[in-house]
């Protein structure tokens, strides 16, 4: 039995250990990710809906600029388990994107403004028009950046935060940006945050580094909406296998217990007899 209970304490240990350690590797190009802490960390974590507000704040104000997102709908920012907005807020979200629709009676397209329903308009009209914008690079949509990205959340804040002035023994190309934690160290896009670009009225310090981690969380929700559900699920697993390890010990006790003895004392009477 106790070793039973032993195995099981060691599947749940190394599940909260092993992200942290494949988080804080070294990447293949030179760069170690550091693991931060989240609330949302396994296995029994959960969204911080303050962080996830502040964290959609960041990527409106500053992301949306440049990135995509479209898998996510304004309505998504009010369901369980997200930044959970007031119905009304979700509403008045939505309002603030004007959304191309059409065609009307007169066969021509028009602008209205966003609905719940609306999915989170892009900032250029397709692929080519964001290349153009960007000098030929295309920033990638990040509906599910923060699980395509080896160290996901970790990897996204070391980014933000890792913006930094080349060495000078490294050659950077034309139009290229140093950060220490982008593979190859060369990014096209530039630093995108610096204190104060976006307020806060929560009372939380307008940081790079607090910028960095709100919009990582809000990133990791957009990706994985359900994993709150998923903890509870893996959790409710575990207790009832721990559960169903304790009746089976106590079964097999039940109808082996018996024999065990019999053969014992078996054995016992023949030992007696020689």
């Amino acid at each position: 039995m106790r070793n039973v209970l032993n195995l099981f304490a060691a599947v749940a240990a190394l599940a909260v250990a092993l992200p942290g350690i494949a988080h804080a590797a070294d990447d293949g190009h030179g760069t170690a990710i550091e693991a931060q802490e989240w609330s949302f960390a396994p296995p029994f974590g959960h969204f911080d809906r303050a962080q996830l507000q502040r964290g959609y704040k960041v990527y409106q104000f500053v992301c949306a600029n440049c990135h995509s997102m479209n898998l996510l709908s304004y309505r998504n920012l009010g369901q369980p388990g997200g930044p959970q907005f007031s119905e009304a807020a979700v509403k008045a979200l939505a309002a603030q994107a004007q959304i191309s629709d059409g065609p009307n009676e007169k066969g021509e397209m028009y602008l209205r403004p966003g609905k719940p329903s609306d999915h989170f308009k892009a900032p250029y009209a397709n692929e080519q028009a964001a290349r153009n914008a960007n000098n030929g690079a295309l920033p990638p949509d990040l509906s599910v950046i923060a699980k395509a990205r080896p160290g996901g959340p970790d990897y996204l804040y070391a980014l933000m935060t890792g913006y930094e002035e080349a060495p000078h023994d490294m050659k950077m190309s034309k139009g290229m940006h140093y950060n220490a934690a982008f593979p190859g160290h060369q990014i096209a896009m530039p630093n995108p945050l610096s204190d104060g670009v976006v307020e806060y009225t929560d009372g939380t310090e307008p940081t790079v580094k607090n910028y960095a981690k709100d919009v990582s969380a809000f990133l990791m929700w957009a990706a994985e909406p359900t994993l709150e559900q998923r903890y509870k699920v893996g959790a409710r697993i575990m207790i009832f296998l721990i559960v169903f390890a304790v009746i089976m010990f106590l079964a097999k006790k039940a109808v082996w217990g018996p024999i065990h003895r019999r053969d014992h004392a078996a054995q016992h009477a023949t030992k007696t007899d020689t």
